[in-house]
């Protein structure tokens, strides 16, 4: 059963400004958010993603192109039109309400009665798991309780679509994992449409059914997180989507990649020729000397769940994370590296 409509962008531009030869902020991007998915929005600053959010919100009005919500064309209403909620990281909670209020302040704009939006309220804040914080001023919460208000308020009115703005960036890392999983899973069990924008590319591989990765206002690969992980279309995604090391390599018409000593079949359909490998860290094997790719160790560290090596090797410095804990590696020491069959993807020369 195919999903309902959702979000779709037709050919949307953004320019700012009258400069006509100006690059656009987001330059002629077409993709769909099915309805009861969550697609994140990922890119570097400055890369188009928070615009390309704000036009699926009406706060901006696209230059050109078309924007539809649930299959209708919303591209010139404004954001009260859209049955739109936004979440944004810095919260916006008003200091002088309590809990209950914040979250009821939508509903009472939009003329809910009061003994209905507080029951609305209070049926919201029990879904992100506030039983009994209704009393409370946003003073006396921790970060990650008022996170959770800011949700409670824009769930309440019910929305078509649910979008994120860099929504755990003012979290620390334990909060952020705890929220990322929780935001997931109330998506999930609501079945909402989220559209989320973060720079953040493991929040992303966490969250999403769909991932879009923007860079310089165009949309440089789209796809479920493990293609974006495992089979980047470009030197740029593949450094973006997690930590990588490109090598410069050779494709004969067979499809079989030259990599210094180690040779393998490409998983890509590429041209014969120069290509480069993209070989994410946790991708390498390390064995004994002669064992693949010659290497000597030259800095070791110890991060607790796994150890990170640096070799030195004919391709030049390899970067290797290693979660074999029972073998500590010298410094010195000769070893053989080969590649595993995951994290290692051909990508074309740029």
């Amino acid at each position: 059963m195919a999903n309902p409509p959702g979000i779709e962008f037709r050919k949307v531009s953004k320019r700012y400004g009258d400069d006509p030869s100006a690059a656009p902020a987001v330059d002629s991007i077409s993709f769909e958010v099915p309805g009861g998915t969550l697609t994140t929005i990922l890119g570097p600053s400055g890369c188009g993603k928070t615009t390309t959010l704000r036009m699926i919100a009406g706060l901006e009005t696209p230059t050109s192109g078309q924007v539809l919500i649930g299959g209708d064309d919303v591209t010139t209403l404004g954001p009260a039109q859209r049955n739109v909620s936004m979440m944004f990281q810095s919260y916006a909670l008003f200091p002088h309400m309590d809990v209950v209020e914040n979250v009821m302040y939508g509903l009472r704009m939009s003329g809910e009665q009061k003994d209905k939006a507080r029951a609305r309220a209070v049926e919201a804040l029990r879904n992100v798991g506030l039983v009994g914080f209704d009393n409370r001023l946003p003073s006396e919460l921790s970060g990650g309780q008022q996170q959770r208000v800011a949700l409670a308020r824009a769930l309440v009115l019910e929305p078509a679509v649910l979008l994120f703005d860099e929504p755990l960036s003012n979290l620390d890392a334990r909060l952020r994992r705890e929220m990322r999983d929780e935001i997931r899973t109330l998506q999930l069990r609501l079945q909402l449409t989220v559209a989320y924008v973060t720079h953040d590319q493991s929040e992303a591989l966490a969250v999403s059914d769909h991932i879009i990765v923007m860079d310089h206002g165009i949309i440089a690969q789209r796809g479920t997180p493990h293609e974006l992980y495992e089979t980047p279309a470009s030197e740029f995604v593949a450094g973006f989507m997690g930590e990588a090391m490109l090598f410069p390599a050779q494709v004969d018409a067979g499809g079989n990649v030259s990599l210094g000593p180690l040779r393998f079949a490409s998983r890509q359909s590429v041209p014969a020729g120069s290509v480069k490998v993209a070989v994410r860290p946790e991708a390498w094997h390390v064995g004994p000397p002669g064992y693949g790719l010659n290497a000597r160790l030259a800095k070791s560290a110890y991060l607790g769940s796994n150890y990170e090596y640096t070799f030195d090797t004919e391709l030049g410095p390899v970067f290797v994370v290693s979660s074999d804990l029972g073998r500590l590696l010298d410094i010195g020491a000769d070893v053989g590296l080969k590649l595993a069959d995951h994290g290692v993807s051909v990508v074309a020369v740029t």
